[in-house]
């Protein structure tokens, strides 16, 4: 997916001028990297806004306008508003061709109907919503599969298990972790039922195990009486 958005140099920084151009309706933000100067910018920000509710505007090249050409950049950091939906800053990297990139990528989780584990009531639990990759930029995937379809109850997908892009790995980090991504759960009341079968079978044992020592005491106390 193509994304394209345009930008516009800045020229005051600091505080202040910031403050100003936010009240215009203007994000200050930087663009940098490749082995260029980094450059000051302004962005419209509704449109930004509305850019930065698509998943992939994080994850994916976006083709940045400025000054009448065309630069490949990658969103590297949004600073919001404490308690405000407003954006006060934004970072963007440029990207190098020839330059392997270190991204966060979202999981997308298929295949839930087809889970086995999920039809004899099993819960799935999203460990992991995203990884961590490596790549060359024409390589960047949008996000990573994960498959749902041969999980079966008390299963567990890993990190190393992933099917993986061509092209892209995982960061030595995480692949020498191998977290768990996901895994399929049996329902906390199932759990909490068979808990207390198992108490309700163990006080019956308890009291059935009890019975012939009271039999035979009552027994002795008889005889006693009789003699």
């Amino acid at each position: 997916m193509k994304i394209e958005f345009t930008a516009f140099p800045r020229n005051g920084n600091g505080t202040g001028p910031s403050r100003r151009m936010r009240r215009t309706g203007k994000v200050p933000g930087v663009v940098y990297g490749a082995g260029k100067v980094s450059q000051m910018i302004e962005l419209d920000h509704t449109a930004l806004a509305r850019h930065l509710k698509m998943e992939s505007f994080h994850a994916s090249i976006l083709d940045l306008t400025l000054d009448g050409s065309k630069e490949r950049v990658l969103l590297r950091d949004v600073q919001m508003h404490p308690w405000k939906p407003e954006v006060l800053h934004v970072d963007f990297q440029r990207v190098a061709a020839d330059r392997k990139l270190h991204m966060k990528v979202p999981l997308h989780f298929v295949n839930a109907a087809l889970c086995p584990g999920a039809k004899e009531g099993g819960v799935v639990n999203h460990v992991m919503n995203d990884v961590d990759i490596q790549c060359l930029p024409d390589d960047l995937p949008e996000y990573v599969e994960v498959d749902l379809s041969q999980l079966d109850l008390g299963d567990a997908i890993h990190v190393n298990e992933l099917a993986m892009p061509k092209g892209v790995e995982l960061v030595a980090r995480v692949r020498s972790d191998n977290p768990v991504v996901v895994t399929v759960a049996v329902p906390r009341e199932a759990v909490v039922e068979e808990a207390a079968a198992g108490a309700e079978a163990a006080a019956t044992t308890e009291i059935i195990t009890e019975k012939p020592e009271a039999a035979g005491a009552a027994d002795k106390e008889k005889k006693e009486a009789a003699k």
